[in-house]
């Protein structure tokens, strides 16, 4: 039998990936960041000064990434290369330049096989922007995060804050604005709820209350019995 896949898609600053690493880890799932997949191809070019309209050389440098996923005290550690690039994939320069090059069509053929070599069982949790509507389109379970871009920039500015870095709001906002307007009018895999995922809005939820009701609907599902 297929591994079961819960795939979690939405803009960025949504809550797909705290959302995402906590219920594989309630459930004991494999987790795909995929975003991180276009993140590290971004910091790839960004490392060795590719330009981010070259699209066959991005596509040849995403299909020969040396990357890998480990456990880590406080989420996924990102190792590129043999260095820990968790930190460094989340800034917003790397999130600019990953959105810029996930509109290449040559780069997501790239990463589409690696993608879906993440499900094995007991099963997997994928956190993107086209996972239910184009990775893994019989996931029997899929869902589209949203919340409003004011509250997305709010939660970024906070996450900044926190980590002792600097910030502006307004800033923020205009970068989200930007990439979302990117994501859902590129050519190919545009960001978009798939036919039959269930959106939940979370601007005015909590994490725990999310989490809470992506597993009760697993559960009905039949696919977290004892979660």
């Amino acid at each position: 039998m297929t591994a079961p896949v819960l795939t979690i898609d939405g803009p960025g600053g949504a809550g797909k990936g705290t959302i995402s690493r906590l219920i594989a880890e309630r459930l004991g799932w494999h987790l795909l960041d995929s975003g991180a997949l276009y993140r590290i191809t971004a910091l790839a070019a960004l490392r060795c000064e590719q330009a981010l309209d070259d699209e066959a050389a991005l596509a040849a440098l995403a299909a020969g990434l040396d990357v890998s996923f480990l456990p880590g005290d406080s989420g996924v550690r990102v190792i590129l290369d043999g260095d820990e690039v968790s930190g460094e994939i989340r800034t917003e320069t790397v999130g600019d330049a990953a959105s810029r090059v996930a509109a290449l069509p040559r780069v997501r053929e790239a990463l589409l096989q690696r993608q879906r070599d993440f499900r094995q069982a007991p099963g997997l949790v994928a956190d993107g922007r086209d996972m239910g509507t184009v990775v893994f389109l019989d996931a029997p379970l899929k869902v589209f995060l949203t919340a409003s871009a004011e509250e997305r920039a709010q939660r970024r500015y906070r996450q900044l804050r926190e980590a002792g870095l600097s910030a502006n709001l307004t800033s923020l906002l205009k970068e989200i604005q930007a990439r979302d307007a990117r994501d859902t009018q590129r050519s190919v895999a545009p960001l978009k709820p798939a036919d039959d995922a269930i959106t939940l809005d979370t601007t005015r939820l909590t994490i725990p209350e999310v989490v809470d009701r992506l597993i009760e609907l697993l559960a009905q599902r039949g696919l977290a019995p004892n979660a």
